[in-house]
């Protein structure tokens, strides 16, 4: 997702937040509404910064989306609850002393434990007395979007020791001094009245006047008849997973089913598509890779239209495009020994074509994407913060929505918490941001 490419178009809002995160001294906390620009924004900044930042992130699947390491490997963590006695001097210390800025994308995932480990590891490893030992932060999310996991005794313990289980509940947090750099100007959705509804979701205040607009949009299609022309955003792999297969065995023609190469470190549970990938001419595919020539991007829907020794050939914005395998990279940060910058190094790799089947997804799996139709399946409760936000704005449009039923104030869950960072951080200069 955050991988430097060669050039961005950036908005005028967005270039000056970009050269605020350039020439700007403080640690920075970036954040913004669905569809504002998060990603093309770090990009940028990182492609300006070089070898002089790392990035990471708390997941698997967000760290290679992102071109870096997980915050677990990078600092060498257990994937459970963190204390203070499990921060150590670590084997890639020059690696750490190395660093000038560190990213950490999809920060509404990180619990105030790892905030502060990350605090504490940086400190020691670097002799630095400073705020993560002299490093500069930045941090990248919404807080009303992916939250952290903390349940049962983890989450009482992050209450009790930290207050909370967000990032910013960490006193680390707090002690540095953030900057927080809002983006307010919204891409994805040209309609005002939408874009009221979405925000009254984020919040969790939808009135029933915005309610009203919202429903209207419930057709009481069930999720596999929707998914004949809208993609189906649903809250379980099982229901994703059944929809996808129920109208692959419906095509004529036989299936052809293609196995990724693996090289190196690479988890199974980080490859991008089903593998093996069964597909059908007929088959509804997403894209999930930008085309270098720009004839489609990530999120792109397209038809598999047939095979070749080149590729699967797919219809995909108006063209007959040659799908070939591409690779994804699991990489690590080592310290350049002649330079003593930052270097990253290739651990793993995965070669597939990089489609997946399109019928329905998880709303997850939707995260980052901006969709012509959707339909969102709440035939069950949604059960999780932010979901049905995350949901609802990944539609370009109110008339590309469909809902399977009206959504009741239940199914809006916010953790009104997240509004509480503010009062932690610094405002933005005036003019950067919202």
């Amino acid at each position: 997702m955050l991988t430097p490419r060669p050039s961005f178009t950036l908005s005028p809002d967005q270039q000056a937040v970009v050269d605020y995160a350039i020439n700007g001294g403080a640690h920075l906390f970036l954040t913004g509404r669905a569809g504002t620009g998060k990603t093309t924004v770090t990009r940028a900044i990182l492609q300006r910064l070089g070898p002089q930042a790392a990035v990471v992130a708390p997941t698997g699947v967000a760290a290679m989306n992102a071109g870096g390491q997980t915050l677990h490997s990078f600092f060498r963590l257990p994937p459970r609850l963190i204390t203070p006695g499990d921060i150590r001097r670590l084997r890639n210390a020059r690696t750490v002393k190395a660093l000038t800025t560190l990213v950490i994308d999809e920060i509404s995932m990180v619990r105030s434990d790892m905030m502060q480990a990350v605090d504490f590891s940086l400190r020691l490893n670097r002799d630095s007395a400073e705020p993560f030992g002299g490093v500069r932060i930045i941090l990248v999310g919404d807080l009303a979007q992916l939250p952290p996991i903390a349940q049962g005794e983890e989450g009482a313990f992050l209450e009790d020791t930290y207050g909370g289980p967000f990032f910013f509940h960490a006193p680390a947090f707090r002690d540095a001094g953030f900057t927080m750099v809002e983006l307010t100007e919204v891409h994805r959705q040209a309609d005002p009245e939408f874009v009221e509804v979405l925000n009254a979701v984020r919040d969790g205040e939808l009135t029933p006047d915005l309610a009203e607009i919202l429903n209207a949009r419930v057709t009481g299609r069930i999720g596999l008849e929707a998914s004949g022309t809208h993609v189906v955003l649903t809250p379980t792999n099982q229901a994703a997973s059944s929809i996808n297969q129920a109208r692959l065995e419906g095509l004529r023609g036989e299936p052809r089913g293609f196995s990724g190469k693996v090289e190196g470190e690479f988890d199974p549970r980080l490859f991008p598509t089903d593998d093996p990938l069964v597909l059908k001419v007929g088959a509804r595919v997403m894209m999930i890779r930008n085309d270098p020539g720009g004839r489609y991007v990530n999120g792109s829907i397209g038809e598999v239209v047939g095979f070749s020794s080149d590729g699967v050939k797919v219809h995909v914005n108006d063209q007959f495009v040659t799908i070939e395998p591409v690779s994804w990279e699991r990489i690590r940060y080592a310290a350049d020994g002649q330079s003593s910058k930052l270097k990253r190094e290739t651990i793993g790799s995965y070669v597939q074509y990089p489609l997946r089947l399109a019928w329905a997804m998880t709303i997850h799996k939707a995260q980052g994407l901006t969709l012509d139709k959707v339909y969102l399946d709440v035939s069950r409760r949604l059960f999780a913060h932010g979901q049905a936000y995350v949901a609802l704005s990944r539609a370009r449009t109110l008339e590309g929505l469909e809902l399977s039923r009206p959504l009741q104030p239940s199914d809006i869950i916010t953790d009104q918490r997240l509004f509480d960072v503010k009062a932690f951080c610094d405002p933005a200069p005036l003019g950067i941001g919202g």
